[in-house]
């Protein structure tokens, strides 16, 4: 993450590299990509260089359905920085083809988040070329 801040936003922009390029792309196109191994199978997030299962570097990207639940999550009631606005849930989400995922629930009164919740991703665009994945209720 860079102290950049993007267009829409005041917090801290993710910056691209070789291996996310794709990831960004897909974000900017309202397509949630994944990683899937085409040895062993596995998906695989974040995006990398070698699967994390077999060390495979035949990967391919794959779109995901987006559809998840909240495995756990927290309440935050400040933020690092001014473009944080409190409150806002950090919650794992456990997508349907099976990897965990990082990011925020929207669209709900934090207090209405229950592990175990569905949820499907949106995005929000941080700058020109940034969409941050972030879920939504099902």
């Amino acid at each position: 993450m860079s102290e950049k801040s993007g267009e829409k936003s005041k917090v801290p922009v993710p910056q691209k590299r070789p291996e996310t390029e794709k990831f960004w792309e897909g974000c900017k196109e309202g397509k949630l990509l994944l990683q899937k191994c085409n040895d062993c199978g596995e998906y695989i997030f974040y995006p990398r260089a070698l699967c994390p299962h077999c060390m495979s570097q035949s990967l391919s990207w794959v779109e995901s359905s987006g559809r998840g639940e909240v495995y756990t999550f927290s309440i935050h009631h400040r933020g690092p920085t001014p473009g944080f606005k409190p409150p806002y849930v950090v919650a794992l989400i456990d997508l349907e083809e099976g990897v965990r995922i990082m990011s925020n629930v929207i669209g709900c009164d934090p207090n209405e988040v229950k592990i175990g919740m569905k949820v499907k991703v949106t995005f929000e665009q941080l700058s020109e070329d940034i969409y941050l994945p972030k879920f939504v209720p099902a």
